[in-house]
């Protein structure tokens, strides 16, 4: 398939990655003449150096025959005239944009839903995926990080492994003999910074993270044999009144239980306009390191505190100083990645990475055919992969135990119909099981081959 993807920031360089891996032909667009050369040096990919809304910019990138366009750059207004110029003069039928601005995604009440209006066929907001993920993460405060899977009966959840952990200098093979009914297998591992796919007798330690693949109605069992408590949520703290903070506390008001949210906003007309937007939710007008007004916000009444300001370093301090007043869970948005390694060093509980949130949006929306979910892991190290398995599958019929996984592939899951089983080796699969599947991205080749799916888009 031949893909242009315009911007060769953060998403669009990680997007063509993916999808240059899958042996797809990807030409990468951007202004920036050095973005581009880095691009077209590190993956294989071809790149054009120009405006992306410009028909001749794009027909140079080869508008003319290609099946896709993915407009990703940090301009909304560029984003939209590219899928406009993409769709009347080149005629592309695929066309994901991705939009920030809310006035484009709210529909004026005196009239039409002004999205729906624009040859785009998947609108992808940072903003609403951010606000989902930081929803997910207060769903789930003893962890780190939570995703949906199987039409919500599997959990994927990332839980820090600590020192009174009751399991940890525990062989795995050994933890699915004690607890043979749970539906949970530990697919991924980061010690000291490296992710990796672990076996059967690799033990666990305090200070790692953990990804663990578990049945929605085992979730609560597998935080307490890790000796979390899933708890819950009656008091929220929420640093910055912008977007994704205006989104989430809406969310919170509606939220079974109600718990009363508190938005902490340092620029006074945002604080003015969330104040208006919110009903139930107390605006105060402030800097949300000021330790005053975190006391007057009651931090340290709080369950858990989410830092959302438009700058990583703020949140980051805002997270600890959260947790340094008393407050147990503190998640904090980090965008630049290089950060992210300072998160669990500064006693920071969760972190929200935009960037691969939205990489996993656009994975999901343009990876159709049998491919059902796909969820980007750290900076995209590995990945979940949901997919249906193909009658001519080298899976189809055999044994988890007789298929040739590469090192780096677990799987976590597997769905018969309406039931979700975990995996074991004597577990076969069949065509049309559902399987739900942990790679390494070095090792998503392979997995493609072996479900024979070759990521067909349409």
């Amino acid at each position: 398939m031949k893909v242009i993807i315009c911007g060769a920031g953060q998403v669009g360089w990680q997007i063509a990655r993916h999808l240059a891996s899958e042996n797809n032909d990807v030409t990468v667009v951007d202004s920036d003449a050095d973005l581009v050369r880095r691009a077209t040096e590190w993956l294989d990919v071809q790149g054009v150096a120009g405006f992306a809304s410009h028909p001749d910019v794009l027909e140079r990138a080869g508008a003319q025959d290609a099946d896709m366009i993915i407009a990703a750059t940090h301009s909304d207004e560029v984003n939209m005239v590219t899928c406009q110029v993409a769709h009347s003069v080149f005629g592309i039928k695929q066309k994901i944009a991705r939009i920030r601005a809310q006035s484009y995604l709210v529909p004026v009440p005196s009239g039409p839903n002004f999205k729906d209006h624009l040859p785009i066929n998947e609108v992808i907001s940072p903003e609403r995926e951010v606000a989902a993920a930081a929803m997910r993460r207060l769903a789930a405060p003893a962890t780190f990080d939570v995703e949906t899977f199987m039409d919500g009966k599997a959990q994927l959840l990332g839980i820090k492994v600590d020192e009174d952990c009751p399991i940890t200098n525990t062989a795995l093979r050994q933890l699915t003999d004690l607890f043979s009914t749970l539906r949970s297998i530990v697919v991924g591992i980061r010690r000291e910074g490296v992710l990796f796919a672990p076996e059967a007798d690799d033990q666990l330690f305090p200070g790692d993270e953990c990804y663990v693949f578990s049945h929605v109605e085992d979730v609560g069992r597998t935080l307490e044999i890790f000796g979390k408590t899933a708890g819950s949520l009656t008091r929220v703290v929420i640093i910055g009144g912008g977007n994704v903070g205006l989104a989430v506390a809406r969310d919170l008001e509606r939220r079974k239980g109600r718990p009363r949210v508190k938005v902490i906003e340092r620029n006074r007309a945002r604080a003015e306009h969330a104040a208006e937007q919110l009903e139930r939710t107390i605006v105060l007008h402030g800097d949300g390191l000021d330790s005053q007004l975190l006391t007057e916000a009651g931090v340290e009444r709080a369950d858990a505190v989410l830092a959302v300001t438009d700058d990583d370093k703020t949140n980051m301090l805002a997270a600890v100083r959260a947790k340094a007043e008393g407050c147990p869970f503190a998640i904090s948005l980090i965008n630049d990645p290089t950060l992210v390694p300072l998160a669990a060093p500064l006693g920071i509980d969760a972190y929200i990475n935009p960037r691969a949130t939205t990489v996993s949006s656009i994975l999901r929306h343009i990876r159709h055919g049998r491919v059902q979910r796909v969820y980007s892991l750290g900076d995209a190290e590995a990945e979940i992969i949901q997919a249906e398995v193909l009658s001519t599958s080298p899976m189809a019929g055999q044994k988890l135990r007789d298929i040739d996984f590469p090192e780096g592939v677990l799987v976590g899951a597997v769905r018969k119909g309406d039931e979700v089983l975990r995996p074991d080796s004597d577990l076969r699969i069949e065509a049309g099981d559902v399987v739900a599947i942990f790679a390494m991205a070095a090792d998503v080749p392979e997995l493609e081959r072996l479900l024979q799916v070759s990521f067909d888009y349409f």
